[in-house]
C-alpha cells in the first residue's frame, strides 16, 4: 500500500490557500504585488513545499530575509511569514519604528505566525508602533519542515545538546515546550488527534508527551473535526529518545540514500559533481561542475533511494540499456557493463533526450562514487564487523566468541578514517551491553580497556569524549563496579526476520519493530505508556492565540485519510535507515496505516558524532 498523503504537497497547499489566498492578502488585480518576508524556519518550510513560480503567481514580487538589511519598499504591502520568537518579532516591529527606520519599510503588514505566539510577545507586538500597520495577524500552524512525503524535521539540530546535556535543565524545559508546539502543528496539519505514547525509560519524554497533549487539546477545542473519522481513534503519536537505538545511526548503511549521505559530501541535500562532456574523440573529457538537489522532485532518486547499492547499480544499467533499445540507439556491444563513457556517447547521439540521460548519468555517478568510497575505505571489512557487532552473530547466525580478533586489525589499519574507528568502538560497547553482560556492574567497558583501544587505533585523546558522551543517552559506557541498581537501557528482544538480506545489511533498525507492534496492537504498555488524562479538550492552554486579534475564524481544510496514522518523533535526531522503515511499514501493512517519521534533525553518522561533542553549533555550521 502506498501512502496517499504527501507532507510537502499538504503544507504547500495549506500555505498558499491560508496565507497567500486569504481575503486580505490575495492579489486583487495585475498591479497588486506584495513582498514576502521570512525568517530561517519559514524560508525552509516554503522552500520544501512550494516552487518559486507558485509564489510569484500569487502576487509575490520579491522574497526577503527578515534578518538581513533590506531597502524600504513603501509602495508595497508585505506578507510576513515568521516564527513567533523574540528575535523575529523584534525585527518585524523595527521595520515600522522610526527609531530603526526613517520611514516604514512597507505600506502595511500581513503577519502569519508558524505557530501560537506567547502572551508576552503578542502583547508587545499589538501595543507597538507596528500594530497600526498590521492588516492581518494569524497563525498558519505549520512549524515543521516537510522533508519528504512521509518525513518531517523541526530544523533544530541543537536539540540534541539542549535535551541531553545535564547542566541546562531550565533551558531544556523551555525548549521542549517549543518542540511540543511544533509537533502539535504537525498533528493538526494532518487532521490528527492521536493517542500519545512514549518510551517510559526516559523521563524527559514524560514532560514532552504532556506538553504535546496540552497543545493538541487546544487545537481540538478550536476545531472539533480534528481526529474525527473512520479509524482515527486508533492513530498514535509515538515519542522516542535517541537512546532507544544508538546502533542505527552508527552503522555504514548500504541502501542508496543512507550510503550517499554517509560517504559522499552532500550538504542540505545538494550534491556537486563534474559532468563529462563528449567532444570529438574525447568522450570522457571533463565538463563543468554541477549542483543538484537530491529530493522528491527527482523521480529516479525517489525510486532508488531505499534500494541496496548493488540493486541500484544494476537497476540504472538496465534502465539505460532499455532506454537505448526503446529509442533505437546502438551502444557499445563489448559487454554488459555500462560506463560513463557509454553514457556520454549516448548523450551526444541523442541530444533530444539529454534530460533523461543526464538523470541516469547523475545517479550512475552517485552510485559509482559510493562504491569507490566503499572500496577505498575498507568498506567490506568495516560493514562485516559492524553487522556482527550489531546483530551479535556472524553472517551464518553463529555467536562470535572473540570479536577482538576482527576489531583490532581494523583499529590498527592506518588507512581507515579515525571516525570510522570510533564508530567501531562504540558499536563494540553497545554489543557488549546487549549480548554479553549478566549484572549491572559489568555493563560498559573499563576505562583502562577503552584507553587501550584508543591507543591501538591512534585516536587522539580529545576524541575519547565522543564515546563516553553516549552516557548522556542513558547508556552505560564506562563500567561502574559500585552500581548495584537497575540496568540502564535494557536492550529489547528483537523480532526474528525471515526476509532475505544482503550479508552486510542484516541489521533492521529497532524503530521498525516498534512501528509494526503499534499497528498490530502489541506494543508493551509498560515500556511505552500513554499520556494519562489525554483526549480532553477542556484542559487549559498557556499560549496566547493571535486568532483573537482581528477575530480570525479558522477555515482550515485538511486532506482526509480514512485510515489511522502512526507519527513517530525521535528526540535527538533520526537516521536515514530509520526513514526508510516508515515507507516499508506503510507499504507492507494490511491495515491501511500510514506511517510518518521525524525528529529535530536528520542524522548521518558524521552528524551523530558531531552531536556527541555536546556543544551548541556555531552560527556558520550546517
Amino acid at each position: 500500500m502506498l501512502s496517499s498523503s504527501n507532507l510537502q504537497k499538504l503544507v504547500g497547499t495549506k500555505l498558499i490557500s491560508e496565507m497567500l489566498r486569504c481575503d486580505s492578502v490575495k492579489q486583487k488585480d495585475k498591479g497588486d504585488w506584495k513582498v514576502l518576508v521570512m525568517d530561517r524556519l519559514a524560508t525552509r518550510i516554503i522552500s520544501a513545499s512550494c516552487k518559486m513560480h507558485d509564489i510569484m503567481s500569487e502576487g509575490i514580487t520579491i522574497v526577503e530575509d527578515i534578518m538581513k538589511k533590506r531597502e524600504p519598499l513603501g509602495m508595497l504591502e508585505a506578507v510576513y511569514f515568521i516564527q513567533p520568537t523574540e528575535q523575529s518579532i523584534a525585527e518585524l516591529m523595527n521595520d515600522f519604528d522610526k527609531a530603526h527606520a526613517l520611514i516604514p519599510k512597507y505600506k502595511a503588514a500581513h503577519v502569519f505566525f508558524t505557530e501560537a505566539c506567547n502572551a508576552d510577545l503578542f502583547t508587545r507586538l499589538t501595543q507597538s508602533k507596528c500594530a497600526k500597520y498590521i492588516k492581518t495577524l494569524r497563525e498558519v500552524n505549520i512549524a515543521f519542515l516537510p522533508y519528504e512525503r512521509q518525513v518531517f524535521t523541526l530544523d533544530s539540530p541543537d536539540t540534541f545538546y539542549i535535551a541531553y546535556n545535564a547542566s541546562s535543565a531550565s533551558q531544556r524545559i523551555q525548549h521542549l515546550e517549543a518542540i511540543a508546539e511544533q509537533i502539535a502543528t504537525l498533528c493538526a496539519a494532518l487532521g490528527e488527534y492521536p493517542n500519545i505514547r512514549y518510551r517510559g525509560e526516559n523521563e524527559k519524554l514524560v514532560d514532552l508527551a504532556q506538553a504535546v497533549q496540552q497543545k493538541l487539546n487546544q487545537y481540538k477545542a478550536d476545531d472539533a473535526t480534528i481526529g474525527e473519522g473512520a479509524d482515527k481513534a486508533k492513530s498514535v503519536l509515538l515519542l522516542l529518545d535517541r537512546g532507544f537505538d544508538a546502533v542505527s545511526p552508527l552503522l555504514h548503511e548500504l541502501t542508496f540514500q543512507a550510503m550517499a549521505h554517509d560517504v559522499l559530501k552532500i550538504e542540505n541535500d545538494v550534491f556537486e559533481y563534474e559532468t563529462q562532456t563528449p567532444t570529438g574523440d574525447q568522450p570522457n573529457s571533463t565538463g563543468q561542475k554541477q549542483k543538484v538537489i537530491l529530493d522528491e522532485n527527482d523521480e529516479l532518486w525517489t525510486e532508488l533511494r531505499h534500494q541496496h547499492i548493488a540493486v541500484v547499480t544494476q537497476s540504472i544499467t538496465k534502465k539505460i540499456k532499455d532506454f537505448a533499445i526503446q529509442n533505437r540507439v546502438k551502444g557499445d556491444e563489448r559487454g554488459e557493463r555500462t560506463t560513463m563513457k557509454d553514457l556520454s556517447i549516448m548523450i551526444k547521439k541523442m541530444p533530444q533526450y539529454q534530460k533523461e540521460l543526464n538523470a541516469y548519468a547523475l545517479h550512475f555517478i552517485i552510485a559509482e562514487q559510493c562504491m569507490n568510497a566503499y572500496n577505498r575505505e575498507s568498506g567490506e571489512k568495516l560493514c562485516s564487523v559492524e553487522q556482527s557487532l550489531a546483530m551479535g552473530t556472524d553472517q551464518e547466525g553463529e555467536r562470535i566468541k572473540d570479536h577482538m580478533r576482527n576489531i583490532v586489525p581494523l583499529l590498527l589499519d592506518t588507512s581507515i578514517p579515525i571516525d570510522d574507528k570510533i564508530r567501531i568502538i562504540m558499536l563494540y560497547i553497545l554489543y557488549k551491553n546487549a549480548y554479553c553482560c549478566t549484572s549491572p556492574e559489568t555493563y560498559g567497558i573499563t576505562e583502562e580497556n577503552l584507553d587501550k583501544l584508543l591507543s591501538h587505533a591512534f585516536i587522539p585523546v580529545h576524541k575519547k569524549t565522543l564515546i563516553t558522551n553516549l552516557q548522556y543517552l542513558n547508556l552505560q559506557i564506562i563500567q561502574d563496579p559500585s552500581r548495584a541498581g537497575r540496568r540502564k537501557n535494557i536492550p529489547p528482544v528483537r523480532k526474528e526476520r525471515s526476509e532475505p538480506t544482503y550479508t552486510n545489511s542484516r541489521w533492521t533498525p529497532y524503530v521498525k519493530d516498534i512501528m509494526e507492534d503499534v499497528i498490530d496492537e502489541k506494543l508493551d504498555s509498560r515500556q511505552f505508556p500513554s499520556v494519562s488524562g489525554q483526549r480532553n479538550p477542556a484542559l487549559s492552554y498557556s499560549a496566547q492565540s493571535s486568532r483573537t486579534f482581528g477575530g480570525w475564524i479558522n477555515g482550515r481544510k485538511v486532506p482526509v485519510h480514512s485510515g489511522p496514522r502512526l507519527i513517530v518523533f525521535i528526540l535527538g535526531g533520526v537516521a536515514y535507515n530509520e526513514l526508510r522503515c516508515a515507507y516499508e511499514v506503510t507499504q507492507s501493512n494490511l491495515k491501511k496505516w500510514e506511517v510518518f517519521i521525524g525528529s529535530d534533525h536528520i542524522l548521518t553518522p558524521k552528524t551523530f558524532l558531531r552531536d556527541l561533542e555536546m556543544r551548541l553549533r556555531d552560527p556558520n555550521e550546517q
